[in-house]
């Protein structure tokens, strides 16, 4: 059996992590002086409550090596294997940790550690298309190297209504320079070889910005695999989310939309409001 595993920065929701049977580990957020497992033990409306309560921003830190051995030391009583997927080496420190666990297990012939080169579901559209291929029987070297030929393909974008999470985090070089600007900027994100930089920019209300961004992605979405597309914000106004998903619902080309809301360590780097449209180009 080739169990499939994901950081919690995949942002996949419980229904679909339930329905491929999909493992979750946990990063750390870090609140000053107090740090919580993301998604079991803090949600990032309270996230948000905290920055702006101390006028700061949060801070994110990798899985644990204590997590990462109590992951696969079960392992070792049977012949299972693992793949497991993480946030961009560029972003975290993650992968190698379960590297350095696998080693000292001695696993390393047994478990697969994916760097997604990714963050948030632009992780969650390769987890899920790992969990098919193991359904379908594939051994977990052809799974990892059918990713391989997709990741380059995936294709993660957003738009982010405030630059004060991006700024002050440090994780997209390129926004330091908008931040300074008096003008209401909502720069579109692009994930991009590991990194995330600053794009298009966007002006006006949010509502306005999110569709015309849509838009300008609408023609690479038709070259993009239909089995699945995903919309997924931190914590944006229900009528956006509405107008976007209708939006692409009505292009009529994607067999499933799939709406999700980013976990904390997400929301913590980008902040709320933010909403983009993932997918994986054509193969």
């Amino acid at each position: 059996m080739i169990r499939i595993v994901a950081d919690s920065t995949c942002d996949l929701s419980k229904e679909l992590i339930e329905e491929y049977g999909i493992s979750i580990v946990p990063l750390h957020i870090v609140l000053g002086e107090k740090e919580y497992l993301d998604g079991t033990e803090i949600s990032p409306d309270e996230i948000y409550a905290w920055a702006d309560a101390n006028e700061d921003t949060p801070k994110t830190s990798a899985v644990g090596f204590e997590q990462a051995i109590e992951l696969m030391q079960p392992l070792k009583k049977t012949d299972d294997e693992m793949i497991i997927f993480t946030i961009s080496e560029k972003m975290s420190t993650t992968a190698n940790v379960f590297r350095m666990a696998a080693e000292e297990l001695e696993l390393e012939n047994r478990i697969s550690v994916v760097d997604s080169a990714n963050l948030s579901t632009g992780i969650g559209l390769m987890v899920i298309k790992a969990a098919q291929l193991a359904k379908e029987g594939k051994s977990r070297e052809e799974i990892c190297q059918c990713i391989e030929e997709i990741k380059l393909k995936v294709r993660a974008s957003f738009v982010v209504d405030t630059l004060t999470y991006l700024h002050r985090g440090g994780r997209c070089s390129s926004v330091s320079a908008l931040a300074g600007s008096v003008l209401k900027l909502h720069p579109k994100i692009v994930v991009a070889e590991g990194s995330m930089s600053a794009d298009k920019k966007y002006r006006g209300k949010m509502d306005r910005v999110i569709m015309d961004y849509v838009k300008d992605i609408e023609e690479e979405m038709k070259t993009a695999d239909k089995s699945l597309v995903f919309i997924t914000h931190s914590g944006c106004d229900q009528n956006i989310i509405d107008s976007v998903y209708s939006y692409i619902k009505e292009m009529g080309y994607f067999d499933r939309i799939e709406v999700t809301r980013a976990g904390g360590v997400i929301s913590s780097h980008c902040g709320p409001g933010t909403l983009g449209v993932l997918y994986i180009l054509g193969q």
